[in-house]
Order: structure tokens, then sequence, then C-alpha cells
């Protein structure tokens, strides 16, 4: 039994790990971008909730990421869409839109 164990750390010792490393979303970028828009267009108000909605193919390298975030304002909460539009070739920002539903 020892000699099994010994010839595991052998072994283990020698292996090479690669440490596993926690890869950021390629849309976390413009999600900085949509919380500044946000918290720029509603300095007073809290938003309380912020969530990825996901990506839309628009052509070849263009596509569009939503970001909804729920914003309070006097008691009443109401949503805020910010939608970025982007190049995947160059990593441009191309169009931003920001829509409001109370």
């Amino acid at each position: 039994m020892k000699k099994i164990i010994g010839i595991l750390i052998f072994i283990l010792s020698f292996s090479t790990f690669q440490p596993v490393m926690a890869q950021t979303p390629d849309y976390e970028k413009y999600g900085k971008i949509a919380i500044a828009v946000v918290q720029e267009n509603y300095p007073a108000e809290e938003v309380t909730d912020y969530e990825y909605k996901g990506r839309k193919q628009l052509a070849n390298d263009i596509v569009e990421d939503d970001f909804l975030f729920l914003v309070a304002e006097g008691g009443k909460e109401f949503n805020v869409l910010v939608k970025i539009k982007h190049s995947l070739a160059n990593k441009k920002l191309l169009n931003l839109t920001v829509e409001e539903s109370k």
C-alpha cells in the first residue's frame, strides 16, 4: 500500500498542471459600457438589478448584446434595456440604444 501511495506521489509531482483560469465573457466590455450609460442617465436612481439577456447575430461580424437593468425611482421600479451593436472583427461599438419601460 505504501508503494502505491509513493508511486502516485512521484507521478503527481512530475506531472504538469495548468491552473484553471476563469474566462471573462466576451460581452464584459460592453456590459461595463451599459452600466456606465445607465448610471449616467439615472444618477439619482438606484440600479437594483442587472442581467445579460443575450446576443443576436445581425450580420457576419455584427452582433447586438442586450442588457436589462432594474432601476428604482421614488419607490417604483422600471426596466431599462440597453442594446449595444458592435463588430466582432474590430471590436468596435457601432450603436447603443437605451429603452425605458415603466
